[in-house]
């Protein structure tokens, strides 16, 4: 069964330089399996339970491509995750069917 999976993050490329926190803010939520991050960070998550904390290296070709070309700015890019989990558990049928988590209060897009 997928898991729904609730985490902090950190984002660094290769030379340090901070991309994106989620730190004072809300934490990120996704549902294994359904696409929502990338592969790379997905992959290495998996295993990672609540309260653990696990800097992810992602290549760049498992994130958002290899090569430099223009269809996402951080293509070609290798990262850097420090990731916090903060909450991990069973994916409701509910979102198993719609392919996505629906958060804490239920439904919502």
């Amino acid at each position: 069964m997928a898991r729904v999976v609730s985490f902090h993050n950190k984002l660094t490329d290769a030379a340090g330089k901070v991309i994106d926190s989620s730190k004072g803010q809300a934490p990120l939520t996704f549902m294994e399996g359904s696409g929502a991050i990338i592969p790379g960070l997905e992959r290495q998550m998996t295993v990672l339970k609540k309260g653990e904390s696990r800097k992810i290296h992602v290549p760049a070709a498992e994130a958002y491509g290899a090569r430099k070309d223009g269809s996402h700015p951080l293509a070609g890019v290798d990262l850097t995750f420090d990731i916090e989990i903060t909450a991990a558990r069973e994916a409701t049928s509910e979102e198993i069917s719609h392919g996505h988590a629906h958060g804490e209060h239920g439904h919502s897009h």
